[in-house]
This record gives C-alpha cells, sequence and structure tokens, in this order.
C-alpha cells in the first residue's frame, strides 16, 4: 500500500493568493511594514491563519544580518527584584518584535562568562547584563573580543565603561533617612552594608553621605550577605547595647521584612518603638504587617530602559556612551510613621 504524499508547506505565494494580494504585498505585511493598509494587512494576516502559514525568521534574519534576539543575563534570577526587572525588558521586546534568551550567573563570574559564550554561540544581537559579584574590566573585555553591544543595569564593572542604567540608590536612601529625622528618629542603622558590588557601595556611601548632611552618627552598619541575609548576632548586639538604635534602612526590601520579623519576635512594635524601611518596592513591601516603607527603585522602568538603551546601541553602533540613572523615591507606610518628635 502506497503513503499518501506529506502534505506541502504552505508558502507565502499561496497565502498571497489566498488573500487576493500579490507575493510583494503579503511580504511586506509579515516583515510589518507600515506601508500596508490595515484592511490589506488584516486580510493576509486571516489567510496566514487559516492556512497554517509559518513565517520563517531564521532566514529573513540571515539576509538582514539581525537576529532580532537578545541576552539578559542577570546575578541571581530567584529575587522577585528580577522578575519586575525582565516585566519591564519584555515590555520593550515586544513592541519591538525581538525575543529574549535569559541566563543566570548564580553572581558566578565564572559561570557568567560560559553564559556569555553561548549566548554568543545563539548569535544573538547583544546583551543586557546584572554584573555578578566578583566582575572586572574582563567582562568587558569578552563582550569586546566576541563583538557583543551590552548594556549593563544595576550595577558596573570597576572602571569600565559603556551603556548602564541603575536607580539613584544615594538619592533615594537621603530621602529615608530625612524622613526618619522628620518623625523624630536619631539613631538610625544600616542593615546589610556590603562592598560586594557598586550597588551596594552606593547604597552604603549614600547612607554615610545622608547621615554626614543631617550631623547624625553613621556607625551603626550590621553587615550583609548577597543571598539577602544579614548579621543577626552584630544586629542583637547593637538592639541591646546602652544606645539602641531607634530606626533601621534596609539594603533591601528582602532584609527589610526579614528585620521586621525578627524585632517582632523579641517584642517591637513597628512605627512606634521602631521603624524600618527598605530598598525595591516589591509587591510584597504593600502586602506585609505593618506595610513597609520603602525606596522605589522602578525595576520594571530600568528594565525597559535597558532594552530601549539596547536597542538604540544595536541601531547605531557609534554612537556615545549613555548613562541612565533613575529617580528613587520614598514610599511611606506604617512601618515608619507613627513617632513624632
Amino acid at each position: 500500500m502506497k503513503k499518501s504524499p506529506a502534505p506541502q508547506p504552505v508558502n507565502l505565494l499561496d497565502v498571497a493568493r489566498a488573500a487576493g494580494v500579490s507575493r510583494a504585498t503579503a511580504s511586506l505585511v509579515v516583515r510589518g511594514s507600515p506601508l500596508i493598509a490595515p484592511p490589506t494587512r488584516e486580510r493576509v494576516l486571516e489567510a496566514m491563519k487559516q492556512l497554517g502559514y509559518i513565517y520563517n525568521r531564521g532566514a529573513a534574519n540571515l539576509r538582514q544580518s539581525r537576529t532580532h534576539t537578545i541576552g539578559l543575563v542577570l546575578s541571581n534570577i530567584a529575587n522577585p527584584f528580577f522578575s519586575e526587572l525582565t516585566a519591564g525588558v519584555d515590555d520593550v521586546n515586544d513592541a519591538n518584535d525581538v525575543v529574549c534568551f535569559i541566563a543566570n550567573s548564580v553572581e558566578s563570574p565564572e559561570r557568567q562568562a560560559r553564559q556569555i559564550q553561548r549566548l554568543r554561540e545563539h548569535n544573538v544581537d547583544g546583551v543586557i547584563i546584572c554584573p555578578a559579584i566578583g566582575s572586572n574590566d574582563t567582562l568587558l573585555e569578552d563582550l569586546q573580543r566576541l563583538s557583543l553591544p551590552y548594556v549593563q543595569v544595576l550595577r558596573h564593572v570597576p572602571y569600565g565603561s559603556g551603556d548602564y542604567v541603575a536607580a539613584d540608590y544615594a538619592s533615594g536612601i537621603e530621602k529615608a533617612v530625612r524622613h526618619l529625622v522628620e518623625t523624630g528618629r536619631q539613631k538610625i542603622m544600616f542593615v546589610g552594608g556590603m562592598s560586594v558590588h557598586s550597588a551596594a557601595v552606593a547604597r552604603l556611601d549614600g547612607f554615610h553621605r545622608a547621615m554626614a548632611l543631617h550631623q547624625l552618627p553613621d556607625d551603626m552598619v550590621v553587615a550583609g550577605k548577597w543571598g539577602n541575609t544579614y548579621d543577626e548576632v552584630e544586629l542583637d548586639r547593637l538592639l541591646l547595647g546602652s544606645n539602641p538604635p531607634d530606626s533601621a534602612i534596609c539594603y533591601n526590601d528582602i532584609m527589610a521584612l526579614a528585620l521586621m520579623s525578627h524585632l517582632q519576635r523579641r517584642g517591637y512594635t513597628l512605627g512606634d518603638d521602631f521603624a524600618v524601611i527598605g530598598m525595591d518596592d516589591l509587591p510584597q513591601a504593600a502586602a506585609a504587617y505593618p506595610p513597609l516603607t520603602t525606596i522605589a527603585t522602578n525595576p520594571r522602568m530600568i528594565g525597559q530602559a535597558a532594552a530601549t538603551l539596547l536597542q538604540k546601541r544595536l541601531e547605531a553602533p557609534d554612537r556615545p556612551t549613555e548613562r541612565i540613572i533613575l529617580p528613587a523615591n520614598l514610599v511611606i507606610r506604617a512601618s515608619s510613621e507613627t513617632r513624632t518628635s
């Protein structure tokens, strides 16, 4: 018994005939050309749907020398902050018909290097990267060696150049210190002090500068670790000391929420006895009890800005380097509101 011949794949000429247009017109529709009138576009798209036509984007990309794919290399994909940032990148990618490959360095420069090499092997047009802890100028040298346009996001490699997008961490912390002073707090500690990357340094430096601006001591700093934990032994030493803190600004919301639980287990009433401020304004902050005051760093906007900047770099490779620092605003909630001087 003879097998039935395999069905022939639908081609663009079939679509054009079904829609009653020329092949050239059908081609303009699949390439997203603005030259086609909406009724014609809809007719062609409907014909594609009915016939099951699949656009061969790979062949088109070869003709254009662009793949319309990018890499997004994150330092810790488990952190909910990066979900918001990724959503912002996707907003811009969707509008520009771009697909994103996501890689997770898990704060390992070695794994990061492997991920970048693999992304290059997949011929991505460029990458957005949050450098892993321990990254150095070798990272930028590798990107340049691979001829891979890039945008650094949230962190930047020491002494590195290139496009960069982040939040104004220092100004956000200054707003937080001012708020605490205005509500009668004078003994402010910083929870999560680290010098492991540029964003951590910017936060800690911002705390020291803000405290100096208000002529307050800045020696109450509790060390943090990259896994969003802090030194509980040092924290308790300060809380039980002769001159205990009355408030805390934390490296991020995750540390702040952990600190709130720590304080509540020890009988503190948040807001009255002790004020807590986080950073990032993750959805969990508003849902906490009491709701957490936080410095909003707008990760979705950072992702949008980074993806837009990468597309600009791809369109104009020789354009001047651009560094975008987005404002960080204080969102006041119950965890810091009630005490007055």
